[in-house]
């Protein structure tokens, strides 16, 4: 199912880029591990990391 978002993302002639992006988020209430993911322009990437 990935490949299909990722390939539909892509437009020949666009300006940008598109990615998904997947970030490992630790809960400071019960300590358990989720999974925050979003769709963005590969120039976003670094700063959707360094949150």
């Amino acid at each position: 199912m990935a490949k299909k978002v990722v390939a539909t993302l892509k437009k020949e002639g666009a300006g940008s880029e598109y990615v998904k992006a997947i970030r490992l988020v630790k809960s400071p209430k019960s300590g358990a591990y989720s999974f925050k993911e979003e769709i963005l322009p590969a120039d976003k990437v670094k700063a959707f990391f360094a949150k």
